[in-house]
């Protein structure tokens, strides 16, 4: 293992989550943690409101995570955050939402833990659950779901086969969230239908959830697809499916 964490001179990797949109739904640590950094590598989904916060002194890199448009490929990412720390900076990886649900945070700690790069995990609030709230939808009832289960909507496209037991999430009685799942939502909701889930499944799809411009989209399950086209929804949103999604109405 490379032992320059050992070595002073060795900087900080700080994974920090910057939540659901809402600037003042960032953690005071998270705020600390940017206002601080000498060196900001930052996706696009924090927002324009979090990324003002970035202080001018700081050296700032856009990774460019948007589907299908990956400005910084992972493994560069990754050998981007190794670099900078080794030249002594603090440096804040910053992610929306929570970076260890779907940010692929756990896979660029491994990368850095690896190359010995001291590294800590800032959790976020995740628009999963903030987005729907702020939709005034509950993701657990005592009435209706006791149960929730979020999955992503974008598998990993080299994958030969898909990871999701759509059998299994078809006959989930609790609330199924998908998140990154607009692109593929004609495709994901067949796969509940095929398998059984009833048509008639509430369904509400938070775009830009907690943000000024939120917007809800309502439907069930066997008209969402063609609903959502109808009224031009876009990334980033949160899919909330079960009986929980007509509550907020």
């Amino acid at each position: 293992m490379d032992r320059l964490s050992e070595d002073k001179r060795v900087g900080k990797v700080y994974l920090v989550g910057s939540g659901p949109g809402d600037p003042e739904l960032l953690t005071i640590k998270a705020k600390r943690l940017i206002e601080s950094a000498d060196v900001i590598v930052y996706d696009h989904l924090p927002g324009p409101e979090i990324l003002g916060m970035m202080p001018g002194g700081s050296e700032k890199i856009d990774a460019g995570k948007r589907a299908g448009d990956h400005r910084i490929p992972q493994h560069q990412i990754n050998e981007l955050l190794i670099r900078k720390a080794r030249e002594g900076k603090s440096v804040v990886r910053l992610k929306g939402g929570d970076p260890y649900l779907f940010g692929r945070g756990g896979e660029e700690a491994a990368e850095l833990r690896r190359a010995g790069i001291p590294v800590e995990v800032v959790p976020g609030i995740t628009s999963a659950i903030a987005a729907p709230a702020y939709a005034g939808i509950p993701v657990t009832h005592r009435d209706h779901a006791s149960m929730l289960t979020i999955i992503t909507g974008h598998e990993d496209p080299a994958k030969r086969e898909t990871a999701l037991d759509w059998k299994l999430l078809a006959e989930f009685e609790g609330t199924l969230i998908i998140l990154m799942g607009v692109k593929m939502l004609k495709e994901n909701t067949r796969e509940l239908l095929k398998h059984g889930k009833d048509p008639k499944t509430p369904v509400a799809i938070i775009e830009r959830g907690t943000r000024p411009d939120q917007r809800t989209t309502r439907g069930t399950l066997d008209e969402i697809a063609r609903i959502a086209e109808e009224e031009g929804v876009r990334a980033p949103a949160v899919i909330v499916i079960g009986s929980v999604a007509a509550l907020g109405e």
